[in-house]
C-alpha cells in the first residue's frame, strides 16, 4: 500500500499540498479529482519522485518501478513516434503499443500529429516502460469519446496498479477507477 502521512509540498509562492493524508491499493486503479489548482499534477509528481515534499512521509514506493504519463506530452520533435517510444522500451514493444493506441503512421514526426495523436504516442511510451505503478496526469484529453473507450479498455489493468487525475468521473470510471475527491 502506497501511504501519504501529512504530506506538505509546494512552491516558494503557493503551498499545493497540505497535511494531506491517503492511502492507495496495491492493486487497482485510483482517480484524483478536483478542480485545477488543487494539487493534482502535484501529487502525481511527489508520488513519481520529481517533486520534494516539505513535510511528511510517504511509503510503499520502495523498489517500484513507476511509469508516468504527464500533461504535457514531452515528446521529443526530431524523433519518430517510433523513436519516441522505443527511447524506453525496444522496437517490438514500441509498435505493439503504438498500434494498440491506433497510430497509423509510426514513422510520423510529432509536428506532423494532431493533438490526440500526439497524446497517445505518450501514453504508448508510457506503456512501453512498463513497471509496477502506473501514473496518467489527464491521460485522454484530446481524445472524442469513442477513442477514448478503446483506449482506456487496452490499458486497463496492465499495470498492477494506477494513479490517474481527471477532470470528469466519467474517465474513471472508464478506468474501473475509485474516486478520491482532492477538494475535500
Amino acid at each position: 500500500m502506497i501511504r501519504l502521512s501529512h504530506v506538505t509540498a509546494g512552491y516558494p509562492e503557493k503551498k499545493v499540498l497540505d497535511d494531506l493524508s491517503l492511502a492507495f491499493p496495491d492493486t487497482g486503479a485510483v482517480a484524483v479529482m478536483a478542480p485545477s489548482g488543487y494539487g493534482k499534477t502535484t501529487l502525481l509528481r511527489v508520488l513519481a519522485g520529481l517533486k520534494a515534499i516539505d513535510t511528511g512521509e510517504i511509503s510503499g514506493l520502495e523498489n517500484k518501478k513507476i511509469s508516468v504519463l504527464f500533461q504535457e506530452d514531452r515528446l521529443l520533435p526530431w524523433l519518430t513516434a517510433q523513436k519516441n517510444v522505443e527511447l524506453v522500451s525496444n522496437s517490438e514493444k514500441a509498435e505493439y503499443w503504438l498500434r494498440q493506441m491506433e497510430i497509423p503512421d509510426i514513422s510520423q514526426m510529432p509536428h506532423a500529429m494532431s493533438g490526440g495523436m500526439q497524446r497517445r504516442v505518450a501514453l504508448a511510451r508510457a506503456m512501453a516502460f512498463g513497471g509496477d505503478i502506473l501514473l496518467l496526469d489527464e491521460p485522454f484529453k484530446g481524445l472524442d469519446d469513442a477513442l477514448r473507450k478503446r483506449i482506456a479498455e487496452r490499458i486497463r489493468g496492465v499495470f498492477p496498479s494506477t494513479v490517474l487525475s481527471v477532470h470528469d468521473a466519467a474517465e474513471a470510471d472508464l478506468m474501473g477507477a475509485k474516486i478520491i475527491q482532492l477538494d475535500q
